[in-house]
């Protein structure tokens, strides 16, 4: 009787996990279009409310955390450990995931240097200038912030009650994913044809899924928020690596470096990810076990 009792449990926890990663994400999106407002994405006034919406979502939504975890897991831990919140492995946890996904992009920053743009890095006042808009706060800081929090902290623990981390970090980032298919509506408000529309956005899901997977990787690997947050931010600042530049370029010997340099940036990045992220050296007992309970 006790191990049926525990079997049910189980299943109620599961059902538990992913109807409230189900509901966090839907409330998430529904919390940015609550205002009604003719202005686009842009609009300071739409960023302001939009930071308020997710500011309340931050709060709100450690509490599916709260309330659905298993009891034995806060045996273990406190609900701030189980959220990425702990100062043991923190500076390791900022700087390593940063490198790695800086490594990641070796192509794209290759370009930027071509560019010029690092000489731009090194000017102040360019970075008191960004500092100063709001669009650099919400894609640098809050968007991955509260994305991160709700998403990966408040969502993970919860589903690794279910599936082994393996299978955690792919199921997780599909709610991240399906988060981002209402740009579609935005799209189109803006006047662009409802087909374009949902091929950019369904392309748009895609790599913020595969994106998600990697986030909730660091996440369970380190066992600390701002792993992938830091990650996070470095993307938001990159953007899409602009594959057509390269390919547009007009110097063969040029275009080949660079194409290299992108495949050397992402086999470089698949060696090193597992070592790299070992859970040892961030001090991280808690998530990456064959199975959280």
């Amino acid at each position: 009787m006790g191990m049926e009792e525990s079997d049910q449990n189980d299943e109620f926890l599961c059902v538990y996990a992913i109807l409230s990663c189900f509901i966090l994400s839907v409330t998430y999106v529904a919390s940015l279009h609550v205002w009604s407002s003719p202005h686009n994405r842009e609009h300071p006034s739409i960023i302001k409310k939009r930071f308020f919406s997710v500011f309340v979502m931050s709060l709100i939504s450690p509490a599916s955390l709260y309330f659905g975890m298993n009891a034995k897991v806060f045996q273990k831990a406190s609900i701030w450990e189980l959220l990425g919140l702990r100062w043991s492995g923190l500076l390791q946890a900022i700087f390593i995931p940063l490198f790695l996904t800086m490594v990641l992009f070796l192509g794209p920053l290759s370009m930027q240097g071509l560019n010029g743009l690092w000489r731009l890095y090194a000017e102040p006042m360019y970075w008191v200038g960004s500092a100063k808009t709001l669009i650099f706060w919400r894609n640098q800081v809050v968007a991955p912030l509260s994305e991160e929090w709700t998403f990966r902290a408040c969502m993970l623990p919860l589903l690794l009650q279910c599936f082994s981390p393996t299978t955690a970090i792919f199921v997780c980032p599909l709610f991240f994913g399906m988060a981002h298919l209402h740009h579609v509506v935005e799209r189109t408000k803006m006047g662009m044809d409802v087909k374009h529309a949902i091929v950019i956005s369904g392309f748009q899901f895609a790599y913020t899924t595969l994106f998600g997977a990697y986030a909730a990787f660091l996440f369970a690997k380190t066992g600390h928020f701002v792993a992938p947050f830091a990650a996070h931010s470095f993307c938001n600042h990159m953007g899409f690596p602009d594959l057509v530049e390269v390919l547009a370029c007009e110097n063969r010997l040029k275009r080949v470096g660079l194409l290299s340099v992108f495949v050397i940036g992402l086999v470089a990045w698949c060696f090193l990810l597992t070592p790299m992220t070992n859970p040892t050296w961030f001090n991280n007992n808690l998530f990456w076990h064959k199975h959280f309970l």
